[in-house]
């Protein structure tokens, strides 16, 4: 096996050995391939720590390195950082060394703090943007919409939802008049989400004559309308709500806003709770009712 110098390079190997770009993910979900680039710069990142682990420790390098040895730099790792990161940690081994690692805790104490904006605070970020990221802050909060799906809308008759999810009639209850359209989001998940009559009527207005292909955090997206998106209305965002608020819970904290406002919508027309917590996953694009629960703090 080769050698490499830097802990950085073994990382850039290790994964170059392992992606797959252009393959769908949900079609190939348990070939050990990384199929998007977000997961790519993640498990990158992620492996060059452990690389470095192994060079301080004299124990070889990365493409040597042992299940035991993996074990114990998890374990470091569980007091020094956030579950989430753990996580991605242990995955991004398993795939280079190609083994099974147990879930390791976090010994970090999680912060339930909400990430949540309610509709006035909401109101008074657009007005502290340019028109496009305004008009782009509202539909991420109507809607419960990632940065990049803003880059992505489409008029549902134009584009079909992904054929291999089976989807909830229950979606978009109590919420009649809307307009549907179609975002593409994680894993190249094309969903419908629901923009209400007033919103969907200035975006249309914002429609190019000819759509544009942009790149964000190194994704093209061919897009469709003069909105903002991506990481650029991000920052746009997080500089918008210091200025208005003195604070900011970052853009993502839109789909908590959205996620909290529509299980007690669904909830007070009578859905039961956990029903209402997977139709609101499907809204959003995740399916996970655990990761619903998160939004809900």
């Amino acid at each position: 096996m080769p050698r490499f110098r830097s802990a950085k390079s073994q990382a850039e190997h290790a994964v170059s050995c392992k992606i797959a770009l252009g393959q769908g993910r949900h079609d190939n979900r348990d070939d050990g391939r990384i199929h998007s680039l977000g997961t790519a710069r993640g498990y990158e990142q992620a492996l060059k720590g452990f690389a470095q682990y192994v060079q301080d420790h004299r124990l070889g390098d990365m493409c040597s390195a042992t299940v035991k040895e993996a074990e114990q730099y998890l374990a470091e790792r569980a007091g020094l950082v956030a579950q989430k990161t753990l996580d991605l940690d242990r995955q991004a081994i398993q795939m280079h060394l190609g083994i099974q690692l147990d879930v390791v805790k976090s010994e970090l104490e999680t912060r339930l703090t909400t990430r949540s904006y309610t509709a006035d605070q909401v109101e008074r970020i657009a007005s502290a943007q340019s028109e496009r990221n305004s008009l782009a802050t509202q539909i991420a909060y109507d809607a419960g919409l990632r940065a990049h799906e803003l880059l992505t809308l489409r008029p549902a008759d134009e584009r079909h939802p992904s054929t291999h999810r089976q989807w909830s009639e229950n979606r978009f209850t109590g919420r009649t008049g809307g307009d549907r359209y179609t975002v593409e989001g994680k894993g190249g998940l094309v969903r419908e989400v629901m923009i209400s009559k007033d919103m969907a009527d200035c975006l249309e207005e914002h429609r190019l004559a000819e759509p544009k292909q942009v790149t964000d955090r190194g994704v093209n997206y061919t897009q469709h309308y003069d909105i903002g998106g991506g990481r650029a209305w991000s920052q746009s965002f997080s500089a918008a709500s210091k200025r208005a608020l003195g604070f900011s819970n970052g853009a993502h904290g839109l789909r908590h806003s959205y996620v909290q406002e529509r299980m007690e919508e669904l909830q007070n027309r009578g859905m039961q709770y956990e029903e209402a917590k997977g139709t609101v996953a499907q809204e959003v694009g995740h399916f996970a009712k655990d990761t619903t629960e998160a939004y809900l703090r």
